[in-house]
């Protein structure tokens, strides 16, 4: 069977690679005051880093992981300190990082560029690609860094990386593009494809950090180092990350409304589009005058280029607003609106809700379709953790926020209905503790969960 027992399961990094997310003593250096120079000294890398500094950010934390050494017992934990970049996406604070750099993290704290010190919270991940978005609260806007394509990089190019190296905050670095699309295999559980190589020095605590062209634009994100090389660094081309994004911050998942508009970033090297590909049926964009094929060129008078910009621009509307689309239809401009709909967990009867929550420790959300098939496990489907209760029974078993529910017992658990299902059921103490499964990442887990209100005993935990 390819589940794990979550009390067995260890982590074993692939020889000569490591992830560019640190976890040393942190050692914060004094921040340099900024002087005008002549013209020949305020070069275009001064002007591309003074620019992108507001939008960075540096993330510290603590986690707690499983000791690898043979000779202790396999539940044995240690506290690390770890560090790593964001870049902040939207002014209302929300910030994408590589999701090793906050996995496990249970107090997330980011420095911006004027000292201020915030706790984010954990929005959503994909483990697949390493990618999470997190959020501050902050009352004034955030600026929003720059981005690029990484549709048109050559090889040979100059770049510059900002980040967290070793937890010098603001390091700026640079180098050149020293390949494409290369595949990197950093420990027997992350692969990454379509990488960017450079010789940039990219150190631990630079993860999730921008790498960006001298004109300032970010073309790609930070992710892993190779060591004992030097001038061997790699990154996310950007363009990928942000469609990852789009999907971490759809409505659907944030706000629990749903437009019905499927489309697919195209890049080209002199612009951007956003082009629609489907409309998902009895939904407000099937109900709208779009068509397949329409290009959206704004929505409610903002420009529109990826399929971010389709989410960001919906975040935080209600239903019942109608919203304005300007689109090119056959070389031509047109118009339609729309008004959001609630998605059916938006509509979770409180009662049920309630009882996952006391009973489990648990705020659980249907999966979209095309995202738990990207996770490529053989379930049909399942239920995202969006949110545990502390001293739960959820919590007792290290499950995590991000983490997908995709069993208990011998019963599925694709929709909130198969909760209900168990929940109700009669007989449900003749199951306590309740063996489930959840897929973390490229793993399918296991462990027993007792219901809150009986007696918890020694059961398996997850790492």
């Amino acid at each position: 069977m390819p589940e794990q027992s979550l009390s067995l399961r260890g982590r074993r990094w692939a020889a000569g690679l490591a992830l560019a997310a640190g976890f040393v003593l942190v050692i914060a250096a004094p921040r340099p005051s900024h002087a005008d120079g002549s013209e020949l000294r305020n070069s275009p890398i001064v002007k591309a880093v003074s620019a992108a500094a507001p939008s960075v950010v540096n993330i510290n934390g603590r986690k707690t992981v499983r000791a690898e050494s043979a000779s202790l017992a396999s539940d044995a934990v240690r506290q690390v300190n770890g560090m790593g970049t964001g870049i902040v996406v939207d002014p209302r604070g929300y910030i994408i990082t590589n999701f090793h750099v906050v996995e496990g993290v249970s107090n997330i704290q980011v420095t911006l560029d004027d000292e201020r010190k915030l706790i984010a919270r954990l929005i959503a991940n994909d483990p697949k690609t390493d990618l999470a978005i997190i959020k501050v609260d902050t009352k004034d806007p955030l600026p929003v860094i720059r981005f690029g394509t990484s549709c048109d990089l050559m090889r040979g190019e100059q770049v510059i990386a900002v980040g967290n190296a070793y937890g010098y905050e603001n390091t700026v670095t640079r180098g050149i593009i020293s390949a494409l699309h290369r595949s990197v295999q950093v420990s027997d559980e992350q692969k990454y494809n379509d990488l960017i190589q450079t010789d940039a020095s990219i150190n631990p605590g630079n993860s999730g950090g921008p790498l960006m062209n001298i004109d300032g634009e970010v073309i790609g994100i930070n992710v892993a180092v190779r060591v004992g090389a030097q001038g061997i660094g790699f990154a996310i081309p950007i363009d990928e990350a942000l469609d990852v994004a789009a999907r971490l911050m759809s409505i659907e998942r944030i706000d629990q409304t749903t437009h019905g508009i499927v489309g697919k970033t195209i890049c080209e090297p002199t612009q951007r589009m956003f082009v629609v590909s489907s409309l998902k049926s009895e939904s407000p964009a099937a109900k709208s005058r779009l068509q397949i094929g329409d290009r959206i060129t704004k929505i409610a008078g903002r420009k529109i280029e990826r399929a971010l910009d389709v989410e960001l621009v919906l975040l935080g509307r209600k239903p019942d607003e109608e919203i304005a689309f300007e689109v090119e239809r056959d070389g031509q401009p047109a118009t339609a609106s729309l008004a959001l709909a609630r998605t059916s967990r938006s509509q979770l009867k409180p009662a049920l809700a309630d009882r996952m929550w006391s009973v489990l420790g648990l705020r659980l959300a249907p999966m979209d379709e095309t995202a738990f098939k990207e996770l490529g496990t053989r379930y049909r489907g399942g239920l995202q953790v969006i949110a545990v209760r502390g001293e739960s029974p959820a919590a007792q078993q290290g499950i995590r926020r991000g983490d997908v529910l995709v069993g208990m017992h011998v019963w599925e658990t694709v929709s909130l209905e198969n909760i209900a299902y168990i929940l109700d059921r009669d007989d449900l103490a003749k199951f306590d503790p309740m063996i489930f499964y959840i897929v973390r990442g490229s793993d399918t887990l296991y462990g027993h969960l007792r219901m809150a209100g009986r007696s918890v005993g020694q059961a398996s935990s997850l790492p």
